[in-house]
């Protein structure tokens, strides 16, 4: 007989049967619909009035009084799928429409943009020291881990070899050989500084074109735009890697064709250069001494085209799915450290232990305050943000936002019978917030009614 799912505990079967019997329910379920499913929802407690500018004639009036509990819940629109599946969609089916319309138009960039050179590129992490990993091959097999013929020790008397096969979800994934020999103080450091290795990056990107074409960076801002989306994944070993599109366009952006000289060939020469040129130096701190980190050896450039495997619908999948996630694939927390937790007794693997360690050791330094390293300890170091993209690419999230926001405000003058954004109605709103979250049985019933998977991280406190 199977294992029971840890979601079925007897608090939960009860609290959903309560739920269930409730007078109220149809009205529950419907507000639970209406926020698509969301884990972790926002109670709010309040009211809103619509009234009439010029003579103060109320219009129509909203009040939480008569929602189940008294309490009006609304999604809470994280980014995360381990704290809410629900919303987390939503972010990804945003980011989606956002990177594919900067492949091939839609959302107010112009379908010609899929004429333009872009490539899909990888900038990985240097190593800082063997860890296990899965290896697949080309034609299927799995390849040993870390085989050596001679099977040498560390100076720690550990064998710095491995000839097992590593399933893709075996847990030693990313775990050091020798945890002793790693170099923890530098994947933490990576992650911290990976954002200005990114910003120096595109800078030199920018130089290599301007020097492939004879031109100033001036006279190149006049005759092209190098656009670009990122977003930022963890590797099993705890340090990002960055995926990005990266695109040619003319002096006005997308609406623009780039010069007959801005070929693929070019860009995918200028990335190469760049990636290899920069580098960024680390603070210098008692024990610490700076170090100089750059990109890491595996380099991926590919061209983005209309058909074959990487076509622009598979790259924007692929860069929004990772636009979802954090670092809790690396076996870490996702939520800050708290200066009341015992290190020794979080539910984190020894490896993300040890990174977690080494934020907190390398936080305390002086040298090392403007890193942050301590606050985002949580994150092995890295602050930046998961997905961004530069200015001219495509739409912005905030856009596609807007457009939810004005669809949903359109249903609601359909409801009311009036106009709710005309500039004669005055809208006077309180609101108090005063929760958050779902009970156990609440999140049985929610999923079941949405359709939704269960967020991974349990039931709230």
């Amino acid at each position: 007989m199977p294992d029971t799912p840890a979601w079925l505990t007897p608090l939960a079967v009860r609290d959903m049967a309560a739920k269930l019997n409730r007078p109220d329910f149809r009205q529950w379920a419907a507000r639970a619909r209406a926020t698509g499913g969301c884990a972790q929802p926002i109670h709010l407690r309040g009211s809103v009035e619509y009234r009439a500018r010029a003579t103060g004639e109320l219009l129509h009036r909203y009040s939480t009084a008569r929602e189940p509990g008294g309490v009006l819940r609304v999604a809470c629109k994280t980014r995360r799928a381990s704290r809410c599946p629900a919303c987390a969609e939503t972010y990804r089916a945003d980011t989606y429409q956002l990177v594919r319309a900067g492949l091939a138009g839609g959302k107010g960039v112009p379908e010609s943009v899929a004429g333009h050179p872009a490539a899909f590129v990888t900038l990985t992490a240097p190593s800082f020291g063997p860890v296990h990993a899965h290896r697949p091959t080309p034609s299927g097999t799995v390849a040993p881990c870390h085989p050596r013929r001679d099977a040498p020790q560390c100076p720690h008397g550990r064998t710095l070899s491995c000839t097992t096969r590593h399933a893709p979800d075996d847990p030693c994934l990313g775990e050091p050989l020798c945890w002793e020999c790693y170099d923890y103080a530098g994947s933490v450091l990576f992650n911290a500084l990976a954002p200005e290795l990114w910003r120096r990056f595109t800078m030199a990107l920018r130089r290599r074109i301007a020097k492939t074409a004879g031109l100033t960076l001036r006279e190149l801002g006049e005759t092209l735009t190098v656009s670009f989306a990122k977003v930022a994944e963890y590797q099993r070993r705890g340090v990002v890697h960055f995926h990005a599109v990266i695109r040619l366009d003319g002096p006005q952006g997308p609406a623009t064709p780039p010069p007959a000289w801005a070929t693929y060939e070019v860009l995918a020469d200028a990335v190469h250069q760049a990636a290899r040129a920069v580098t960024v130096t680390t603070p210098a701190a008692p024990g610490v001494p700076s170090r100089s980190l750059a990109w890491g050896a595996q380099l991926d450039i590919r061209p983005i085209t209309t058909t074959g495997d990487l076509t622009d619908t598979a790259v924007a999948g692929y860069i929004a799915k990772y636009a979802t996630k954090a670092a809790e694939c690396t076996g870490t927390l996702d939520r800050r450290i708290r200066a009341t937790d015992d290190l020794d007794a979080l539910p984190v693997s020894a490896h993300a232990r040890r990174l977690i360690a080494a934020c907190l050791h390398l936080g305390r330094m002086p040298e090392m305050a403007d890193l942050r390293l301590a606050e985002w300890a949580h994150m092995l170091g890295f602050r930046g943000h998961f997905s961004t993209k530069s200015r001219r690419y495509s739409t912005t999230l905030g856009a596609l936002r807007q457009a939810r926001i004005d669809h949903n405000k359109h249903k609601q003058e359909i409801v009311t019978g009036r106009l709710l954004d005309d500039e004669e109605i005055l809208v006077v709103a309180h609101w108090r917030y005063v929760g958050q979250g779902l009970t156990p049985g609440e999140v049985l019933i929610t999923a079941a009614l949405t359709g939704t998977p269960l967020p991974s991280l349990g039931f709230p406190p």
